[in-house]
């Protein structure tokens, strides 16, 4: 990979900790997506009565992207909101990045996701959570800083008491699952919405990522070491919460046949809708990212900045890459198009075909170094071309 010069793609603008901790977590999350597309396996790599531990590490890892990139979400709209010093204009900006998000989670990244021209299957993911999430903090942003993020931080401590299904009917269903639960609805025998991020326990996030952001308008001294103490303090709260195994996560952890299987079950958390207990173990290490590279510059550190200055503009082009490459693996293979399978549920994959997890990381990294000249150029594009609205959208 041709490392960043010194001091290139940085700039004085931008909150080099912010980027490098989002740059990281995107490059990170294209390893889910690329195993969920490229692998070989079936079932669910968090199973443990079905999975290796190579698969249990690799799934596990990429639980840390959603809740990392959503926290940022709400930091960034708060240091937007100060810079602009506009509730208004702050305000319009959210709504139309969170309806122009919700749109691209439906269509562009929706197709590359599925490949299905006749959009069978609708799945609201992160992408969805956090246009939904701006919305709704459009509305709030005149509020102080640290009210929302003490709104956020309630949902994220009361969430997990509520009812699993309160409701039975259809609606009522719809309506829960979309605030508050996943669900699956099937409309007629080909068509789906998978409600994946439930809106009001990822608003939690964002919300508390945006009281959390006038942390980093205090001195690099001071900012570093509250950054220190959440992780700590938040990692305390994890282990503690774990151990008692009476609140916080609807799967509670057993002792497995073995200690590495045992430790594993420890760490499986849920993620849908993200439990306090998922929550903490993820944002803990968000933290510790953040101070480490707080005031900081170096090789690595421009390098995953690079990403990170550019998140939309990476997620969606790898989306497109994995998918096209996902065709010509399985081709290669033997499997002819009228074997292919689209539809609900479906990406055109048939059942083991695909290639085993080491060639899935082999795959991932010859993509991450890829993409780098690409997100490089777009992201010194976007420098220079701040005039251009657009590009805020991408």
């Amino acid at each position: 990979m041709t490392l960043p010069e010194k001091g290139i793609c940085l700039s004085p603008n931008r909150l080099t900790s912010i980027d490098f901790t989002r740059g990281l977590v995107i490059v990170i999350m294209a390893l889910d997506h690329i195993r969920d597309l490229l692998h070989n396996g079936t079932g669910d790599p968090t199973d443990l009565n079905t999975t290796t531990p190579a698969l249990f590490m690799t799934r596990w890892i990429t639980h840390f992207c959603a809740p990392i990139f959503v926290f940022l979400a709400g930091t960034s709209a708060y240091l937007m909101c100060k810079k602009q010093n506009d509730p208004s204009k702050t305000g319009r900006f959210l709504v139309s990045r969170g309806l122009w998000l919700i749109f691209l989670e439906i269509s562009v990244i929706g197709f590359g996701f599925w490949a299905d021209i006749q959009f069978r299957t609708i799945l609201f993911q992160v992408i969805f959570a956090i246009g939904a999430g701006f919305i709704i903090l459009s509305g709030l942003i005149r509020l102080p800083g640290k009210i929302i993020g003490l709104l956020g931080l309630a949902i994220i401590l009361l969430h997990d008491a509520l009812p699993a299904k309160p409701f039975t009917s259809p609606a009522g269903e719809f309506i829960w699952s979309l605030l508050f639960q996943r669900g699956f609805f099937k409309f007629g025998t080909d068509r789906a919405l998978i409600i994946g991020y439930a809106v009001i326990p990822w608003l939690g996030i964002m919300l508390a990522g945006y009281g959390y952001g006038k942390v980093f308008e205090l001195p690099s001294e001071k900012r570093r070491k509250l950054l220190l103490m959440s992780g700590i303090g938040a990692l305390t709260l994890f282990v503690m919460l774990r151990l008692l195994n009476l609140y916080g996560d609807p799967k509670p952890w057993v002792t497995q046949p073995s200690q590495v299987f045992s430790f594993f079950s420890f760490l499986n958390v849920s993620k849908y809708p993200p439990s306090l207990m998922y929550t903490a173990m993820t944002l803990c290490v968000m933290f510790f990212l953040l101070r480490l590279a707080d005031a900081r510059d170096n090789a690595l550190i421009r390098t995953f900045v690079t990403y990170g200055q550019v998140p939309m503009f990476f997620y969606i082009l790898h989306w497109y890459i994995v998918h096209a490459s996902m065709f010509v693996i399985i081709l290669l293979q033997g499997v002819t198009w009228d074997q292919m399978v689209f539809g609900v549920m479906h990406f055109g994959k048939p059942e083991g075909s695909g290639v085993a997890l080491p060639f899935v990381y082999l795959y991932w990294l010859c993509l991450v170094i890829g993409l780098y000249p690409l997100c490089r150029w777009y992201g010194r594009y976007k420098a220079a071309h701040r005039q251009n609205k657009w590009l805020s959208y991408l």
